[in-house]
């Protein structure tokens, strides 16, 4: 009957493990009726005819050997089944569900062969070979469970420490010679079973709440991921949706298709300007999505960044020039050689902190500088804008961090640009900050970056 039992229960553990719930009820009402017919012939003569006491040997009937085996066998197939089974609807726990079946097939085929041997060559000491088999299985098991984190360790832990301790103290009801002492003792296990109980509950209760955190995180994960591939699609997709609007629009401005009536040329040129920056805001949105994935990659090459800063202000002159403001330039006589991304750091730092400074300043000027210290060069946008405030600065730099006002001010702002350049110049060894007395104090800007 405990070898019986044994199979059914490796079956019911391997259902388990494997597809990680309880067997049905059913499942549960077969596997009994494999073990009824002995249990209910066990106290008659038709599986044990008779018992030698004198040695201790059992004279057993061909049923009983012959039902063993037949349940065992098939047992051993069903296991391999579930085995194939889960490998085929769990792919990603190949090597685990391979590794624990490896193991329980060789504890069944061991533990069997104990008796196998036995009856077959009489020898009962060579028979205890086949225990060696409960070792090995345990070995595949500790090490699946370790590996893939089969079973939570911790609450397993607490489970067999507050077993052995239930055992080691009710161990003292059998070895008490006086009634007080067997009395206490009764007490004190009961006391025990009662907190180990809750202290088991409270740790199940600590693993199951991590788990659904990790489930969690890890489907947050999963919807982030989505979401950024989603942006990218809608993002491309707007974007040459744009493109094409803006080249049709410069064709028409430019006389391509021939002369355009002078009410219309307002409108086309304003279309063209919206076009184009719409273009802008979504290469702007793409480009933060691929800085946070880390697929940005940058071209270092030597270059002198006072150059490409006065090439910047000469661009970003025409569009102080039409809010009236003054836009100045001025740089220490020192060299400003470094190595980086000239088109990152012209397009997304240098040129993006002066025409946020145009952006942001409604009157009065704007100076971009430049110079060394030490083996710093510091370039610097100083504005009399609308200023920073406190909680501001806390947003700036983020993704999407807006200003209170800055989408009041300037409504293609996407949240994104100082996002960019932070990113951009710290991958260059450089640092990024904003300071300000205020609002309505102005701004300025500070980019520090290495020397070559």
């Amino acid at each position: 009957m405990s070898e019986v039992f044994v199979y059914v229960s490796a079956f019911y553990f391997a259902y388990t493990f494997i597809f990680q719930k309880d067997l049905k009820f059913l499942w549960k009402i077969g596997l009994v009726v494999l073990l009824a017919p002995i249990i209910t012939l066990l106290p008659t003569s038709y599986l044990f005819p008779g018992i030698d006491l004198s040695s201790c040997v059992v004279s057993e009937t061909s049923f009983i050997i012959f039902f063993t085996y037949i349940v065992e066998i098939l047992l051993s197939l069903s296991i391999l089944f579930l085995s194939f089974w889960g490998l085929s609807t769990q792919p990603k726990r190949r090597a685990e569900i391979s590794l624990f079946t490896t193991g329980i097939i060789v504890f069944l085929i061991a533990f069997s062969s104990g008796n196998i041997i036995g009856s077959l060559t009489e020898d009962w000491n060579l028979a205890q070979a086949g225990l060696f088999g409960m070792p090995v299985f345990i070995a595949f098991l500790t090490y699946t469970v370790v590996k893939f984190k089969t079973f939570n360790v911790k609450l397993i832990a607490t489970q067999a420490l507050v077993a052995g301790i239930a055992v080691l103290i009710g161990a003292r009801l059998f070895y008490s010679t006086t009634t007080s002492g067997t009395i206490l003792s009764a007490v004190t296990l009961a006391a025990f079973l009662v907190s180990g109980v809750f202290l088991v509950r409270s740790v199940k209760k600590e693993v199951e709440q991590r788990e659904h955190i990790e489930k969690l995180a890890g489907e947050l994960q999963d919807t982030n991921e989505r979401q950024e591939t989603l942006i990218h699609f809608i993002g491309h997709e707007v974007k040459g949706f744009l493109t094409k609007d803006a080249g049709a629009f410069s064709a028409l401005s430019d006389g391509d298709f021939g002369a355009l009536p002078e009410g219309l040329k307002p409108f086309v040129e304003s279309a063209l300007v919206q076009s184009r920056q719409g273009v802008d805001s979504v290469s702007t949105i793409l480009k933060a999505a691929n800085l946070k994935k880390g697929t940005v990659t940058y071209v270092k090459e030597p270059f002198d960044l006072k150059e490409l800063v006065a090439d910047a202000v000469e661009k970003e002159k025409l569009a102080a020039e039409k809010k009236e403001l003054a836009l100045s330039f001025t740089a220490d006589e020192a060299s400003y050689q470094m190595t980086g991304d000239k088109a990152q750091i012209n397009d997304h730092v240098l040129r993006n902190l002066i025409d946020n400074a145009i952006s942001y300043t409604l009157s009065g000027s704007i100076n971009v500088s430049l110079k060394r210290q030490g083996t710093r060069i510091i370039f610097t946008v100083k504005d009399t804008g609308i200023g920073i405030t406190e909680e501001d600065k806390k947003r700036l730099f983020t993704e999407g961090g807006h200003g209170a006002d800055s989408q009041r001010i300037n409504v293609h702002s996407t949240g994104y640009g100082l996002y960019i350049a932070k990113q951009i110049v710290e991958a260059h060894g450089g640092t990024i900050r904003a300071e300000s007395e205020g609002q309505s104090k102005g701004a300025t800007f500070v980019v520090e970056f290495p020397v070559s």
